[in-house]
């Protein structure tokens, strides 16, 4: 498993710290730990629909930040349970830009068990570092 849980840092909130040898690989992991807080059996969504998301941000970090942040945005405003189909990240003179392809379907509360209610990522301890085997990242899911 890419991730796990962290019980020790928030008592109120869902924290997780992802690992990839890629930033496309953490970025995938990350996305696969807050899926799995917001729905419990993330398996049973079916990959019905494509959504294609274009993200840049100076810092790898905050894009990180956006990107978990647009998993919630489109559970909460377009009811959609999205799965990282795939991922790209390039990075050029004006930071870091993220092209990936998720695909899902829409929410169906018969079909789809929800897990906690996660309203945003928190700032508060979010980290995201490079490592000997590539990258760790750090986030709390304010629930």
């Amino acid at each position: 498993m890419p991730y796990r849980y962290l019980d020790d840092i928030a008592t109120a909130d869902v924290a997780f710290e992802a690992t990839g040898a890629t930033l496309e690989e953490l970025f995938a992991s990350a996305a696969e730990a807050a899926t799995n807080v917001m729905v419990e059996e993330p398996e049973r969504v079916e990959r019905k629909k494509k959504v294609d998301v274009s993200l840049k941000n100076e810092d790898a970090d905050m894009l990180l930040f956006d990107f978990l942040g647009e998993l919630i945005y489109y559970k909460d405003a377009k009811k959609l349970l999205l799965l990282v189909e795939g991922i790209r990240i390039t990075e050029g003179a004006d930071g870091y830009s993220l092209e990936a392809t998720l695909s899902g379907e829409e929410l169906d509360p018969k079909r789809h068990p929800l897990g906690a209610d996660v309203k945003a990522v928190t700032l508060h301890r979010f980290s995201l570092t490079r490592t000997n085997e590539g990258w760790r990242a750090t986030a709390i899911l304010d629930i």
